[in-house]
């Protein structure tokens, strides 16, 4: 089984791209996950992760998500290798979303989009991740 479920903040905001053979949208961003334990006299430490979502996930994400913003994403682990400019082989390992959810209690510009009439409950649901400021969150 490879299911992967994330919950940090966005250190950019996504970028989109399309697909040179159909058009399709592909959405990237990078999560920084606090690790859970902090060692004593140390900083919290934090795992930078990288994101695609693709097609109606991928502009949702898009659309909605900015930099700083906590979300959850839930998906899978992908590995693909590439060949670079330089001929040199690279490999990348990233987590392709399959949801993804706002975890801010509330949206900071407060703005109350109702993304789940929007997108359908398959795509985004905001019942799964809600936080309130009395969870003892990690980070």
């Amino acid at each position: 089984m490879n299911k992967v479920i994330l919950m940090g903040r966005l250190t950019r905001d996504p970028e989109v791209r399309y697909t040179q053979t159909n058009n399709t949208l592909v959405s990237s961003f990078s999560l920084a996950v606090n690790r859970r334990f902090v060692a004593q006299g140390q900083e919290r430490q934090a795992d930078f992760i990288n994101v695609v979502a693709w097609s109606k996930l991928g502009e949702f994400c898009s659309k909605y998500f900015k930099k700083g913003q906590q979300v959850g994403v839930i998906g899978r682990i992908q590995t693909r290798s590439y060949d670079d400019a330089q001929g040199q082989k690279r490999y990348v390992t990233e987590v392709v979303a399959e949801e993804a959810y706002f975890a801010d209690s509330k949206k900071a510009d407060g703005d109350a989009t109702n993304f789940e009439n929007t997108f359908g409950t398959d795509v985004a649901s905001s019942s799964e991740f809600s936080v309130s400021s009395d969870d003892d969150l990690p980070f």
